[in-house]
């Protein structure tokens, strides 16, 4: 999106220095590999960087217009504009892209599921709209992530703009809602992830119930309990999604409206105005937890105006986006599932239900420890690991609560000498050549801290 040079200045508050030349309209850019001539250059901070020192650079790509908050960074007779500070400058100027902005913008956050959600939710929408849907890439979600996004769309290529919105610290989402302002909001959860950094449950649920303080549009789980209990809080009743194993609970068949929920793998629920209707599908996604976030997917996509009819035959071939239950194959070995892009105890819970539908002589675990969960750090990871106990063969634990991991194991009934403690990554792939044959499966789950990825890499070598 351009934004107008007038109202970037008026909406950042900077200070024009030899302004005569600077363009009328602003294509706004932070790193000068991508800079093309005419552009603005906005000069971010990182942990070891500082964009003001690559000015010369961006000038010499054809950087018509500087964005600073170091007056000495500037370049003689360049347009400047002058600011307290460059990420809440940029975050000002995707305001104004937003402002700008005539299609639907919708949010994603959630303590776990949210890039898989919106992940599936591009994947969807396409089914309606075509490339005229734009989503944030990786998981590019903080204040930085969500301000690129909303600056990268415009009304000539774009119909949908699809944020995916992280929290770390109490207030984040608040921030990303004011800066992107969403018609419509998905929530996938509340857990406990960040919990340590949040200071506590109540205040991670007011961080993530924020999604909807300006206005957005509700779609909420309906196996959650934050979201069923401030519900009735929202100034319009919310669409609700699940996905249930089986038949679902009678609770779920009438006390939740309107309701999109997935049956197993191959049935569709819809209730609306009190007419339930169900449909035949495909839904290929392993584990229960995935078929959630399809379920939120489906929910936000039937907001955003994509008829069943669009949406029913995409769901097949939905894919995982990287790093979730990736299935990894080693010539002459065993199957390898990488799930492990980051973690928490609901998330490894849910991964663990999930491998205990593989078909293998041993399903074997090995699980890294989570990370940011505070005081409820050694109970979480001890749960994990009575989880853990009912669903795999052998069990190889580390990372900084292994021995949590290890004694909710054991207290659970799994055998000592099915329990391993592993050093470091390395370690553990030496186990696991030594130990898994061709016919085992093994799960790599972990915080990203730990780098298990290194594990398939020792594996392959």
């Amino acid at each position: 999106m351009r934004v107008p040079l007038d109202r970037a200045i008026a909406a950042s508050g900077a200070t024009l220095v030899d302004g005569a030349a600077a363009p009328a309209t602003l294509r706004i850019g932070t790193d000068t590999r991508s800079i093309e001539p005419g552009d603005a250059f906005v000069a971010l901070h990182g942990e070891r960087f500082d964009g003001n020192d690559f000015t010369a650079e961006a000038v010499r790509r054809g950087a018509a217009l500087l964005v600073l908050d170091r007056p000495a960074a500037r370049v003689t007779v360049v347009p400047t504009m002058l600011v307290e500070r460059t990420d809440r400058a940029y975050m000002a100027f995707a305001r104004v892209a937003r402002e700008l902005f005539d299609g639907l913008v919708v949010a994603v956050t959630g303590s776990t599921g949210k890039t898989t959600t919106k992940t599936f939710l591009a994947q969807l929408c396409a089914a309606q709209y075509g490339d005229r849907v734009l989503a944030s890439p990786g998981n590019e979600n903080n204040e930085i992530g969500v301000s690129k996004l909303l600056l990268g769309a415009s009304n000539e290529a774009h119909d949908v703009v699809i944020a995916e919105m992280g929290a770390r610290r109490d207030g984040d989402i608040a921030i990303l809602v004011d800066i992107a302002r969403p018609h419509v909001g998905i929530l996938t959860n509340v857990g406990e992830a960040h919990v340590e950094i949040m200071g506590s449950r109540e205040r991670l649920a007011e961080t993530k119930w924020a999604l909807f303080s300006r206005g957005a549009w509700a779609v909420l789980n309906a196996d959650d309990e934050v979201s069923v209990a401030r519900a009735p809080m929202l100034p319009q009743p919310p669409s609700w999604f699940a996905a249930v194993g089986s038949e679902p609970a009678p609770q779920l068949r009438s006390a939740f409206e309107p309701l999109t929920a997935l049956v197993g793998e191959r049935r569709l629920l819809v209730r609306d105005r009190g007419v339930r209707s169900e449909y035949e599908i495909e839904a290929h996604v392993p584990g229960l937890h995935n078929r959630v976030n399809l379920a939120a997917a489906i929910a936000g996509a039937r907001r955003l105006g994509v008829s069943l009819e669009r949406l029913i035959p995409e769901i097949p071939v939905l894919q995982l986006p990287p790093g979730r239950y990736d299935r990894v194959a080693i010539e002459g070995g065993p199957r390898v599932i990488y799930d492990a892009y980051n973690a928490n105890a609901s998330g490894m819970i849910a991964a663990l239900d999930a491998f205990a539908g593989e078909t293998a002589s041993r399903r074997i675990a090995v699980l890294a420890s989570m990370a940011e969960l505070g005081d409820e750090s050694q109970s979480l990871h001890e749960r994990v690991g009575a989880h853990a106990a009912g669903k795999v063969d052998v069990l190889l634990v580390g990372g900084d609560f292994a021995a949590a991991l290890a004694r909710g194991a054991q207290r659970a009934g799994l055998d000592a000498s099915r329990i391993v403690l592993v050093r470091n990554n390395s370690h553990a792939a030496a186990w696991l050549r030594e130990h898994a044959t061709g016919d085992d499966a093994i799960l790599l789950k972990g915080s990203r801290k730990y780098k298990l990825e290194e594990i398939v890499e020792e594996l392959y070598a």
